[in-house]
């Protein structure tokens, strides 16, 4: 081949790249907001497969799954732009606004990838930034652990920032050898932002993962400081605006006391259908239409090995499956679930997002958003009378926990049929 030739090929190849990458953006699916139409949809198995090369049959099983997982349960599916399944049960349904708990850590990392992007002179060092400094936590000053002068942002995103774990046992690994804590006094609603700043270290940053909701939080405060904007008015702005979601909040109304800022910790609070365009948009790069909304890099690492968090399958508030422990779903696969059984999955490589829905009944409580709710579908699936299907060699019965959503995450990946 002449060296006139060699230089050609590339430069073809390049020009038909372009060509290629144009049309596929040319023929890509964006859905308008829910009040102008929403998602297109398909009928039937036959439309399923034809149109959006999904099986039915494996579907039903993932709803099958999440049913009898928790009294109050959905599952909406999104393949390559097609709304293939929606079900509810219980208190869930599309226009209800409940409390996804931790799957609210999703939109907080996301929320920060952004302001990295469009703040980069006000904090020019990224996920490296030392963030106990006058400039981003003043109010933590003076510092009550010295260790803490070394958590950079990226720790606090990854649970590497050597935060003690809520709960009673909450779990924690060290290059991949679990371990327990014994528990401590953890996030306080009346005083959010000190009590997160005051959690005591377990460990210096980068030494250890533990799941540490004031982490997150913390990373919030930072946002706050660098925006100048409250958490669900940047989420809002960068986000939500953007796709057109509906009516949305954060749970900040809590009995008699209104928490004056959003916990980046999670209670995030959207319609099903607009939970999943948050997916879509992650799952093609961060794009919405013709706009980039999310820097596509900090996707990329929310669902890679972060040297954040050498401990475990853990980066940017996403658990990801670039170690392929769920061994059913694509190495690219990452997620965030949430207290009660909510949780968001997004398959880049299949353009495939999945949001469970699940929770108590006191998640669909109205008070907390002040958002106005519609009225129960099915009172008679009450948390109290509901009974959970018992399991057998034969039947998958009421997978529980992480067990359950990689299950359904699971059955999802093999419906997909290209």
């Amino acid at each position: 081949m002449s060296s006139t030739l060699r230089s050609a090929v590339p430069a073809a190849l390049g020009l038909l790249s372009l060509v290629t990458l144009s049309m596929a953006r040319a023929e890509e699916y964006f859905p308008p907001p829910d009040s102008q139409g929403g998602w297109r949809t398909v009928s039937d198995a036959k439309e399923m497969r034809e149109k959006a090369g999904i099986d039915k049959e494996m579907l039903d099983r993932a709803w099958t799954v999440a049913d009898r997982a928790t009294a109050n349960a959905g599952l909406v599916v999104i393949h390559k732009g097609w709304l293939v399944l929606e079900k509810y049960a219980g208190r869930a349904q599309r226009n209800v606004n409940p409390d996804m708990a931790s799957t609210g850590k999703a939109f907080t990392s996301i929320a920060c990838g952004i302001m990295l992007k469009e703040f980069h002179d006000k904090i020019p060092d990224g996920l490296d930034t030392k963030v106990f400094t006058d400039k981003y936590l003043p109010e933590a000053l003076p510092l009550d652990d010295p260790r803490r002068a070394d958590i950079k942002l990226g720790h606090l995103l990854c649970m590497s920032a050597g935060y003690w774990g809520e709960g009673q046992t909450p779990s924690t690994m060290v290059h991949g050898e679990p371990g327990k804590l014994k528990p401590v006094k953890g996030q306080d609603i009346h005083d959010l932002d000190l009590s997160s700043l005051h959690v005591p270290l377990w460990t210096a940053p980068g030494e250890g993962y533990s799941y540490s909701s004031p982490s997150p939080h913390i990373a919030s405060i930072v946002l706050r400081h660098v925006t100048g904007m409250e958490l669900q008015d940047y989420i809002s702005e960068r986000l939500g605006k953007p796709m057109g979601w509906g009516p949305w909040g954060y749970c900040l109304q809590r009995g008699d006391f209104h928490m004056p800022h959003a916990n980046g910790a999670g209670s995030t609070a959207l319609h099903s259908t607009d939970a999943v365009r948050f997916g879509y948009c992650l799952a093609h790069n961060g794009r919405w239409k013709d706009k980039q909304l999310v820097p596509p890099e900090y996707i990329t690492l929310c669902h890679s090995a972060s040297p954040y968090n050498p401990h475990a399958p853990w980066s940017l508030q996403f658990e990801q499956n670039s170690d392929a422990h769920v061994l059913g779903a694509p190495r690219d696969a990452f997620w965030k679930s949430g207290a009660g059984g909510f949780c968001i999955y997004v398959v880049p490589s299949l353009d495939l997002v999945i949001y469970k829905m699940g929770g108590k009944n006191g998640q669909y409580d109205p008070t907390m958003t002040g958002i106005p709710q519609p009225p129960v579908i099915d009172p008679s699936r009450d948390e109290l009378n509901w009974k959970p299907t018992p399991r057998t060699p034969f039947n998958e019965g009421s997978l529980q926990g992480g067990e359950g959503l990689n299950r359904i995450l699971e059955l999802c990946v093999s419906a997909v049929r290209e």
